[in-house]
């Protein structure tokens, strides 16, 4: 089949999957299984400032075949209820987020109320100087793009 480039004639909210309970903004950091080590770093920072968040709480279908089965979806990696605001980071080297970029611009074309925000490699490097951690460059291998470095006296311990 032939993916469509166009929605189905109206966006059925119910194929969007949303997660979070009643305890969503209570995190155990260890518990959560996240993509990229930046992901775990962001949700350090929400934690630290006590913002409330989710972690890829809603999934919206993007792209549908032929006969309307959903071929392509995109989950936002951060939601912040305060703010009605998803959060996606791209840590990657920047010439590997046209991908992104492309699903991103999708979401916001079918679903124009929701508020998302991308961050890439330049705002992560900034949020990381400006709280004072160190920056690391991370190995293609190991997921590439930027990761939270560990200082000299960080070594020691």
């Amino acid at each position: 089949m032939i993916p469509m480039a166009v929605a189905p004639d109206s966006v059925d909210r119910n194929w969007v999957r949303q997660e979070p309970g009643e305890d969503a903004y209570t995190h155990d950091l260890d518990g959560i299984d996240f993509a990229h080590p930046s992901e775990r770093v962001a949700a350090d920072i929400l934690e630290y400032y006590r913002l409330r968040w989710a972690y890829e709480p809603t999934t919206f279908p993007i792209e549908w075949d032929g006969a309307g089965n959903v071929i392509a979806s995109f989950s936002p990696d951060f939601y912040l209820p305060d703010f009605n605001l998803y959060i996606e980071l791209t840590t990657m080297n920047q010439k590997l987020v046209t991908k992104k970029n492309r699903k991103v611009r999708r979401l916001r074309e079918l679903y124009p109320d929701v508020n998302v925000k991308i961050f890439y490699q330049k705002d992560f490097r900034r949020l990381l100087l400006r709280f004072g951690m160190p920056v690391q460059e991370q190995a293609h291998g190991s997921g590439g793009g930027l990761v939270a470095g560990t200082s000299a006296e960080d070594g020691d311990e």
